[in-house]
Formats: structure tokens, C-alpha cells, sequence
């Protein structure tokens, strides 16, 4: 018999070169999949509901992973820390879930958080936290062009080139853009996303925030279903998975 445990884990993503396993790069899966082996002596898989790409941020991203061997959720959550502790990553929480649960195919919504720093200034406490914008941006217009994304729409232009979704089409439930003094933050909500989605649409609406774009160059970069009308992708740092939502 097997115990399947859900992790709630925060990591900076700097070190890493996303969260997938790789044999030549540090990554974030890596790096808990060898603490659960030093912990229990057991080389399993972890399960995640959102892969995320090199540099990007978590602060809830959630994965699971079968034990055979006899533990209870706190000797999981300390366990895992202790072993992680030269890591940039931290297990927030863990619990025990029945077999039927999946971190990724069970999971109903994602929500992410791209977060600006709009001054002249450049970045230093910052620097790997957030996207620098040194130029002025019309938080209004970027409001009001990120309401043409909201709903179903394929969002070939929007995604990246290598995406292994098997379809385009996608159902943006939240895009709202806001400011905070001099932090502009994005907010996403979908059940998923595709490959580079979120970090397009900002790249988007930087474009409609500095006068480059119209929100009618979003409708037609939308209806154009192809990458080569979209803008350019944001950058990975400003990124961060916020919470994933389960029934």
C-alpha cells in the first residue's frame, strides 16, 4: 500500500531551469524528488499542476507523489524541508489525499501574478523579482485592453511556438491589470494556460500601455492566429503562480 501526499510548495525560480527534471540542469522537481529519496529511501515522481519555465516563481504550486513507506504529513512537511534547506525551496504545507486526486488533472483553475516595476530606476533588491519598465505606461488603457482577452478565444498569437497543447483555444475567466505606487500587477485566472500565455498577454499589454498598440491591435493579433502578430514575450522573473484550485 501507497500513501499519496499533496505538496503546497514556494520556490524562486532564479536557480532553476523550471520546475521539469532534467539530467544536466537543476531543477525544481530535482531538487524535491532527491529530498523525498534521502527522506524515505524512495525514488518516485512528482506530479505538478502547472510546469513552470526557467525563473519563474511559485507561490503555491502544488504537486503530488506516492509512499510506500509508513509517514504522517508532518514528518513529510519537516522531512522534506530539512533535506531542501540548501534549496530555494520550501514544502508550505502537505496532506494526505486519496488516490483519485491529481495535482494537475484535478485541478479547476490556476491563477498567476506578473508583477511590473514601472520607474527609472533599475532594480537591484528586485532585479530577479520583477519585470523593469522605465518608461510610462497608461495603467487605464492596459485595463481596458485586457478585457478583449477575457473569455474563449484561440489564442494561437499568444503562445509560444514550441506549445505541446493540443489546442490553441483557451477560457481566460480574470485578466485584470492595476497599480500599486510604482509596482503594476497583472492577474490571470484560467483552468490552464498554454505555453508562454500569460507572459504574451503582458508582453501585449506593455505594448497598449506605452502607445504602441491599440486594444483593436489585441482583436486582430487575436484573429490573426499566429505568433508573428503577437508581441514580445515578458520577461520569466515577473512571473509567479499565485494558488491552484481544486473542487
Amino acid at each position: 500500500m501507497t500513501q499519496r501526499f499533496k505538496l503546497l510548495i514556494e520556490y524562486d525560480g532564479t536557480p532553476y531551469n523550471g520546475w521539469q527534471r532534467q539530467d544536466d540542469a537543476p531543477s525544481v522537481q530535482g531538487a524535491i524528488e532527491q529530498a523525498v529519496y534521502q527522506f524515505a529511501q524512495e525514488n518516485v515522481t512528482l506530479h505538478v499542476a502547472g510546469r513552470t519555465d526557467a525563473g519563474v516563481h511559485a507561490l503555491a504550486q502544488v504537486a503530488h507523489f506516492d509512499l510506500a513507506a509508513e509517514r504522517d504529513v508532518y514528518q513529510v512537511r519537516e522531512g522534506l524541508n530539512f533535506f531542501l534547506q540548501n534549496e530555494a525551496v520550501v514544502i508550505v504545507d502537505a496532506e494526505a489525499v486519496s488516490d483519485d486526486f491529481h495535482a494537475r488533472f484535478s485541478a479547476t483553475q490556476r491563477r498567476y501574478r506578473y508583477r511590473i516595476v514601472n520607474r527609472k530606476a533599475p532594480l537591484r533588491l528586485d532585479a530577479l523579482r520583477a519585470w523593469h519598465v522605465p518608461y510610462a505606461l497608461d495603467i487605464a488603457a492596459m485595463q481596458r485592453a485586457s478585457q478583449r482577452f477575457i473569455g474563449e478565444h484561440d489564442f494561437t498569437s499568444f503562445r509560444a511556438s514550441a506549445c505541446q497543447s493540443k489546442s490553441p483555444v483557451k477560457t481566460l475567466d480574470v485578466l485584470d491589470v492595476s497599480a500599486q505606487g510604482e509596482d503594476i500587477i497583472i492577474i490571470a485566472e484560467a483552468r490552464s494556460f498554454l505555453h508562454h500565455q500569460v507572459r504574451n498577454l503582458v508582453g501585449a499589454l506593455v505594448e497598449v500601455g506605452c502607445g504602441k498598440w491599440t486594444p483593436d491591435d489585441i482583436d486582430a493579433a487575436l484573429a490573426a492566429r499566429d505568433r508573428r502578430a503577437g508581441a514580445a514575450t515578458a520577461p520569466a522573473h515577473g512571473l509567479y503562480l499565485t494558488g491552484v484550485i481544486y473542487p
